[in-house]
This record gives structure tokens, C-alpha cells and sequence, in this order.
């Protein structure tokens, strides 16, 4: 245009980038104010959190058995023949570092968690309910979505392939027969099936080779652990344990990065092999697989640590090995919760980092460049390459809008990690409310400087992502469960206590909960190489399990202290998944879905339309009556003017009649 349009497209870019709202259609901003409210409910929990961490830190203070200098327990080979025998104690650090997250205050601040996220549903409720107000969407309705363009192209493939075979060669009954099949016919069950089980292969592949990484890195521990055992140096013997754990965990996190990558790609085929009908349909199906794959990705890592490893080990003498070389690993004396505690700071931590703030920044930019270079730009001369360009054309430049659906999963999957295994990992909400406050900026900048505009569309939900965030709260409690009941010893201590405890304390529980092995009872070749690593032939050393002693009639054997913690584990699971739930349909039930000033606003807007629509019909009704005696006044000179009219011409008809045939007379 002129120079005008010129000033105008730069105020408006000045606005653009001074702009604290990011984006203006309605659909993107409730996805903002969806993350702001995982902020604002994030900040009351890091509150309440650190009340529960306080406690921790006091518990590890108080007396731990396995610390006191008298213990002098002596423990069998962590692994075959370059391991020797230990002594219980030097495993004090591990387990006063375990119990900062395995005390008592686990269960209750589980419970506190699953009661955070049913108020966390019901609050995005209310402020939704309030958003649809505010922004006229009470009344709103998804319009009726026509059909995509790959699934109208499949219907008419179907249609000629049935025109064909019904060897129709009449032409205008193809001409005007196909338009109608177009309109009628539709992709059934059976055309779609062929999709479905490639879906069902496919997924079940992609799950299968999760699974198979995860056995990878199984694998890699064991040997590697194996491998530092047989260092001579002896800073690396002392800490196998630490290095082996966070090393896997840094390889568990760049496969994780890797692979949603891949299955991103795969769920996006295996959707438009499907050809959904609509794009809500498309976009539906697309999130549910998605979500599962990238959710089976992020945790089942986790999940290993959290109820396989330690439990498929076997004991001393008799262990189960994969290859037939290597043995399975076993959690530390401490308990797995403290492996469990590092992978998931570190795939947290590593997603947000490097997933959810490098990539969302680096890859914008770097395909900017990319497209760019590619560009007639390069072939300009020096003058039209320094030449300013306009507002549309550096827009041009920017990285197409992909959706929302990556912003929406980033926060599905966060919420994963501060729900799920909470139990296990209470700094979760810390690192995820500190992740929040630098996403919302980084995606302010990329929503405005590398992103184009994105197209404006209306909603009154988030749709399917909510019925997601539903199934996640409630596997939380679940999973959760599972985790203070078998994964960490909070049910052991407690069963301990109440039932074999001689004084009501926890004096013994550390020796309670270690069986005894004979270790002339080790397979040849299986023992350790260094039967004097310690100074003194070792007979008898100990492992943790409950297991009949060897000197017993039933030598190694499940004792009955197993069965009495194993059915208290199973009770615990049932009471506290059970009493959970009903405490959030209570909650679900007390706060209202709607806030009251917004439905009394609405119950006001009603009885003033209904009172309109009354006016309306008395209005009508009045101005009929009005206008009914003048109705009837004008029928009735209507009809005394006709009946005149008549008796007039009557007697004009019977006076010439009369004269005539007087005349005629």
C-alpha cells in the first residue's frame, strides 16, 4: 500500500511484540490459562510439600539400626565371583538417604496429592465454566464438522470399485448414480479393519520396543556394575552403586527423547491410515495414541524400578540369571526408592530441559534458517538482500503453526510426574512449578516471534485432554498405592511393630527382615573369589528376604512372616485406593462445577429473557385487542355497505322490468 498502511503495519508490530497476551483466538489463551492454573494450585503444594520435606529431614536425624555403630551384620555378594562379602553398616548413607522419602509421612502426603489433583479437576471446572462465560460460550455448540478430504477420497474409491464390479456401462447412469453413492456411501467396520490391525500391530511393536530398551539398560547395569567391581582402583569400587544408577538414568533419558520423536511420526500414520471421518475425530484419535505411547516411553522405566527390580532375583545359591550369565539386580539394602527418586529427577528434569525449552526454541529457529537458505532470498542481489522487508513477507519465515497438541501433552505428561509416583519423589512439584515459570515466558517468545499466526478458532473445553487428566488422577491412586505398599517398607515397619515387636518398637526390625544363608550352599563358580575380604572366613552372612534359616526343616523356604506382609500389602492397596477414591467423589460432590456468582448470573439472564419473551406476547396480544372492535366496526360497514349495495341493485333489476311490462300493458 502507501505510506500509511506502511506506519500502521509497524504500530501494529510494535503491539505484537510488546503484547503480554500471546495469542488472540479463544482456543489458545485457555490453553495458557490451563497452564497458569497447574501454576497457581503448583504453588499451594510446593507449600504444603515443604512442611512434609521439614519432617523428612527431622526423621533422618532420629536413630536408624542400621547406622548404629554395633551393627557388624555381615551381607552376601551383591554379585558373582569379583564381589565379596560387606558389612551392613557401610550401607548407612544409602538408607538415611532412603528413608528422607520412605517414613510415614509418605502415606499422608499421597493422600494429600490425591486430593490435589481431584481440587486441581475441579478447580480447571469452575474456571473453565467461568471462561465460557465470559467469553459468550455458554450456548455455544460444536458445529457439525464436514468430512476430511482423505476420507471423502476413500468413499469415492470404495464407490468405483462397487461401480465396477456391478458392471454398470450406461453413461448417464454413472454420471448421475455416482454423485449419489458419493453422498451415501461410508467407510464401515470391515473397510476400516485392515487400519485397525495394523493400529493394534503397531502399537503393541512400539510398546514391545519400549519394553525391549528398558531390558537393554537392565542389561548394561548388570554388566557394567560387574565391570567396576573388578576395578583396581578403589574410589570406583566404592561407587558402583551411584555411577551405574545415574548413568542408566541418563541413557533411560535420551531414549525417551529419541523415541517421542518416533512415535510421534508413527501415531500421526497409523491416524491417517485409519481415515477418520472429521478433524475432531482425526485429532481425537491422534492425542489417545500419542498419549499412550509417549506415556509407556516416559514411564515404564520407571515403573521397573519401581515394582520388577528386587523381586525377580531369587536368593543366594539359587539365583535367576538372564543368559544364563547374567544376574538379576537387586534394590539396595535401603530399598529401590532411592533409584526410583534419581530416574525420575532426571527424565523429569531432562524433559523439561532439554524437550519442553531447548527443542521448542532451537528447532523454530533452526528451521527458520533452514527455510530461509532455501529460499530465492540467497539468489538476491546485495541491495535486495539488504532491502527491508514487509510485516507478511519476514512472516513468511516463521515456523507453521502445529497445534496445540504438543503444549497440551507437555502438561499431561508433568502432571504424570507429580501424581503418579509422588510417593516416591516429593520435589516433583517443585521442579514443576519452577518449570512453569520459565515455559510460560519461553512460549510467549515463540508464540510471537517464531511462530505464525496461528488460525482463530472457538471452543467451550479442552476437549479429550480432560477426560485424559480424569484417567491419570485416578491411576494415580492406584499407583501410588502400590508404591508405599511394595516398594517402599513402610507396611514391613509397621507389621513389625504391631505384631512381632516384643516392646511396640522398631529395636530389631533391621534383623527382623534379613535371613540367614549358608554359604558352603553357593553353586560352583557362583561364589565370591575373595572368601577373606573381610579378614576372616565368612560361614553364615545374610540377605534381605523372608526365608526359612538353613538349620530349619524347610531350609529356604517362604516363612510366614512373607504371607503375613504380603496379605497386609494387598489389604493396604485395597483400603487406600478405595478410601482415596471415596474422599475425591466427596470432593467431587461438595464444590459445585459451576461458581455461584457466575450461575446466578446466568439464573438472573434467564428470568430477564423470559420476561422479555412475556412482554413480547403481551405486547402482541394488546395491539390484537386494539385492534379488534376497529376490525369488527369495518366488517360491520362492510357488511351493511354490501347488503345496501344489494337492495339497491334488487330494486334498479325490478323497476325496468315493471316499466316495460306496463308499457307493454
Amino acid at each position: 500500500g502507501g505510506e500509511g498502511d506502511t506506519l500502521r503495519s509497524a504500530e501494529m508490530c510494535k503491539r505484537r511484540l510488546k503484547c503480554a497476551v500471546v495469542l488472540l483466538d479463544k482456543v489458545n489463551i485457555k490453553s495458557f490459562l490451563f497452564m497458569q492454573n497447574v501454576m497457581k494450585i503448583l504453588i499451594y503444594l510446593f507449600l504444603s510439600n515443604c512442611t512434609n520435606v521439614l519432617f523428612m529431614c527431622v526423621c533422618v536425624h532420629s536413630s536408624m539400626e542400621i547406622c548404629h555403630p554395633k551393627t557388624n551384620i555381615t551381607m552376601c555378594p551383591l554379585c558373582d565371583g569379583v564381589c565379596g562379602y560387606w558389612k551392613l553398616s557401610t550401607a548407612c548413607g544409602t538408607a538415611r538417604a532412603s528413608h528422607l522419602f520412605d517414613n510415614p509421612a509418605t502415606v499422608f502426603f499421597s493422600v494429600f496429592m490425591a486430593l490435589w489433583a481431584a481440587m486441581f479437576m475441579e478447580h480447571w471446572k469452575r474456571r473453565q465454566m467461568r471462561l465460557n462465560y465470559e467469553w459468550d460460550l455458554t450456548g455455544f455448540e460444536d458445529e457439525e464438522d464436514h468430512p476430511r478430504a482423505e476420507y471423502e477420497f476413500r468413499v469415492m474409491q470404495k464407490s468405483l470399485k462397487r461401480e465396477t464390479q456391478s458392471k454398470h456401462k450406461v453413461q448417464h447412469t454413472k454420471l448421475r448414480g455416482s454423485n449419489h453413492l458419493f453422498q451415501v456411501e461410508k467407510l464401515t467396520f470391515r473397510d476400516r479393519f485392515p487400519a485397525y490391525m495394523t493400529n493394534i500391530v503397531m502399537m503393541l511393536l512400539m510398546v514391545g520396543v519400549t519394553f525391549a530398551i528398558v531390558f537393554g539398560v537392565i542389561l548394561y547395569r548388570i554388566s557394567t556394575k560387574a565391570a567396576l567391581h573388578m576395578s583396581s582402583n578403589p574410589t570406583t569400587r566404592n561407587h558402583v552403586q551411584l555411577t551405574v544408577k545415574t548413568t542408566a538414568a541418563i541413557i533411560n533419558l535420551v531414549v525417551i527423547l529419541i523415541l517421542d520423536e518416533v512415535y510421534g511420526a508413527v501415531a500421526r500414520w497409523l491416524t491417517v491410515l485409519e481415515a477418520p471421518k472429521t478433524d475432531k475425530s482425526f485429532e481425537e484419535r491422534l492425542i489417545f495414541k500419542t498419549f499412550i505411547l509417549k506415556f509407556f516411553n516416559a514411564f515404564t522405566p520407571i515403573i521397573y524400578i519401581a515394582f520388577f527390580r528386587g523381586r525377580l532375583v531369587g536368593r543366594p545359591g539359587r539365583y535367576l540369571y538372564v543368559f544364563e550369565s547374567y544376574r538379576m539386580e537387586e534394590c539396595a539394602h535401603g530399598g529401590c526408592l532411592m533409584e526410583l527418586c534419581i530416574q525420575l529427577s532426571i527424565t523429569m528434569l531432562g524433559k523439561q530441559l532439554i524437550q519442553n525449552n531447548l527443542f521448542e526454541i532451537g528447532i523454530p529457529k533452526l528451521k527458520k534458517l533452514i527455510r530461509y537458505i532455501r529460499s530465492k532470498q540467497g539468489a538476491f542481489q546485495e541491495e535486495e538482500r539488504q532491502k527491508k522487508l514487509q510485516r507478511y513477507e519476514a512472516d513468511h519465515f516463521l515456523e507453521p503453526f502445529a497445534g496445540l497438541t504438543p503444549e497440551y501433552m507437555e502438561m499431561i505428561i508433568q502432571f504424570g510426574f507429580v501424581t503418579l509416583f509422588v510417593a516416591s519423589f516429593p520435589l516433583a512439584p517443585l521442579f514443576a512449578l519452577l518449570n512453569n515459570i520459565i515455559e510460560i515466558r519461553l512460549d510467549a517468545k515463540k508464540f510471537v516471534s517464531e511462530l505464525r499466526r496461528p488460525i482463530a478458532a472457538r471452543a467451550k473445553d479442552i476437549g479429550i485432554w480432560y477426560n485424559i487428566l480424569r484417567g491419570v488422577a485416578k491411576v494415580a491412586i492406584i499407583i501410588n498405592a502400590f508404591v508405599i505398599s511394595f516398594t517402599s517398607d513402610f507396611i514391613p515397619r509397621m507389621v513389625y511393630q504391631y505384631m512381632y515387636s516384643p516392646d511396640g518398637s522398631m529395636h530389631g526390625f533391621v534383623n527382623h527382615t534379613l535371613s540367614y544363608f549358608n554359604t558352603s550352599h553357593f553353586e560352583v563358580g557362583r561364589g565370591t573369589m575373595d572368601p577373606l575380604h573381610l579378614g576372616f572366613p565368612v560361614e553364615v552372612c545374610r540377605y534381605k528376604d523372608y526365608r526359612e534359616p538353613p538349620w530349619s526343616s524347610t531350609p529356604y523356604e517362604v516363612s510366614k512372616e512373607f504371607w503375613a506382609v504380603l496379605a497386609v500389602r494387598l489389604a493396604f492397596v485395597i483400603i487406600f485406593q478405595n478410601v482415596v477414591m471415596l474422599m475425591n467423589d466427596v470432593v467431587d460432590w461438595l464444590i459445585p462445577d459451576i461458581p455461584k456468582d457466575i450461575s446466578l448470573q446466568i439464573h438472573k439472564e434467564k428470568i430477564l429473557l423470559v420476561e422479555l419473551f412475556m412482554k413480547e406476547e403481551q405486547g402482541k396480544i394488546s395491539v390484537a385487542e386494539r385492534r379488534a372492535p376497529s376490525t369488527m366496526k369495518e366488517n360491520c360497514n362492510r357488511r351493511s355497505n354490501s347488503s345496501t349495495h344489494h337492495t339497491n341493485s334488487d330494486n334498479l333489476d325490478s323497476t325496468p322490468h315493471h316499466t316495460n311490462s306496463t308499457s307493454k300493458f
